[in-house]
């Protein structure tokens, strides 16, 4: 089906060109519009690029037919127009904000210049230009602090350590990756930093950055203690960019609300990915974006049935081995509730010599969470029975067969 409908797209992340993407496809293309000068890419591989393992390029993603850089700075939700920085106009019937996320800067002493720019040698680690700007400054020796020990400040760490930097890594709670992983498997995502050199202290608070001369020197904790720092990563989380919505008046809690066909409380604005807030959740994953742009795709394309209904996210992180220091790939899954609570049945299997670790949570026979490291070829099958909610045998033998059985993914 073809439309006549103007269909302008602010945000060229990996859910506004997906939108654009199947839009063109079902004969109703689309206006994209993007702030950032490099070509669209996958936000996810940015590690891998500060890594070394991928160029640029490599991550980048399929063009869409038409595309606009400019940085939007209003929405005129009477005239249906919105105004750009270099003071263009660009109408639209149906606008969708795909304007994604921003990073957490937390409030340290010493954080900001005079000209509210970040020190030099401070970086967060969110853009194309942040991840570039990281691999021109690090090099073998450089002494570099990553704040954060959440799923991008463990990569992060990790893609330092890499390039042969001398990483620390602050956590402010008790373990890394305490949002997605049980204690289990954060001890093994801590045994494999410390296995590539990167000292981690966790239960600690930053609360100054030190420079010299406008560039970083130190991070400061709160008990006083100082580390040595040339460079510093801010990987203290992120959270929905919505000035946008804000300022023009739309329905915005913690993102902006959006009903289960994606649209917000201007039936002309629909929004979709990182700033979208359907049914209270916020989800800051790749897959509930592209799900969210499929659905609306097939809206705006002319089916009237098309609902969201949300998303059962699975946080998965492979870190790929491509040097003499480091041959292995470290692979983890996460799903549902990873804790158990009282009443819950655990089925968990490890082994320390390989360094895998797999449990399942099940709450009324049915499963319920799970988190796996290492040798995730059970990953699939176990997922599927998430997803499915469907009650297990009461014998519990296909539980232990999920666990142990390797075709599955």
């Amino acid at each position: 089906m073809t439309s006549n409908k103007r269909v302008v797209v602010i945000g060229a992340g990996l859910a506004g060109v997906r939108l654009a993407k199947r839009l063109g496809e079902l004969g109703t293309p689309a206006l994209l519009v993007g702030d950032e000068e490099h070509r669209p890419y996958n936000r996810v591989l940015l590690a891998e690029v500060l890594a070394g393992r991928y160029a640029p390029e490599v991550i980048a993603l399929p063009a869409p037919a038409e595309l606009t850089r400019a940085r939007v700075t209003g929405i005129d939700r009477a005239g249906r127009t919105v105004e750009c920085a270099d003071g263009s106009v660009i109408a639209y019937d149906t606008l969708v904000l795909a304007t994604g996320s921003i990073p957490v800067l937390p409030p340290l002493r010493g954080l900001f210049t005079g000209t509210g720019d970040l020190p030099e040698g401070v970086h967060a680690f969110r853009t194309m230009d942040d991840c570039l700007g990281l691999s021109k400054a690090v090099r073998p020796g450089v002494r570099a602090v990553v704040i954060g020990g959440g799923l991008l400040g463990v990569s992060a760490a990790r893609a330092l350590a890499l390039r042969g930097a001398q990483v620390v890594l602050a956590q402010q709670s008790e373990r890394l990756m305490e949002r997605q992983l049980d204690p289990g498997a954060s001890k093994l995502v801590l045994r494999h930093l410390k296995d590539l050199g990167v000292e981690v202290h966790t239960e600690c608070r930053v609360r100054d950055v030190r420079c010299v001369g406008g560039a970083v020197r130190s991070v400061e904790m709160a008990d006083g203690y100082a580390l040595d720092a040339d460079l510093t990563v801010l990987a203290c989380g992120v959270h929905p960019r919505v000035g946008l919505a804000q300022a023009a008046g739309l329905d915005v809690r913690k993102g902006v609300v959006v009903d289960d066909e994606l649209r917000t409380s201007d039936p002309h604005i629909r929004a979709i990915g990182d700033c979208a807030q359907h049914d209270d959740t916020l989800y800051g994953l790749a897959t509930p974006a592209l799900e969210q742009a499929d659905v609306l795709a097939e809206a705006l394309a002319g089916d009237g049935g098309a609902r969201y209904t949300g998303t059962r996210a699975l946080t998965r992180l492979t870190l790929n081995g491509h040097t003499a220091r480091d041959h292995a790939t470290f692979d983890l899954a996460a799903f549902g509730e990873t804790e158990a609570l009282p009443g819950d049945d655990v089925v968990q299997l490890t082994d320390a010599t390989r360094g895998t670790y797999r449990k399942v949570v099940v709450r009324d026979d049915r499963v319920v969470g799970g988190v796996l490291v290492g040798e995730l070829g059970t990953v699939g099958a176990l997922a599927r029975a998430w997803e499915g909610a469907e009650p297990l045998p009461a014998d519990g033998a296909p539980l232990l067969h999920l666990l142990t059985n390797d075709g599955g993914s």
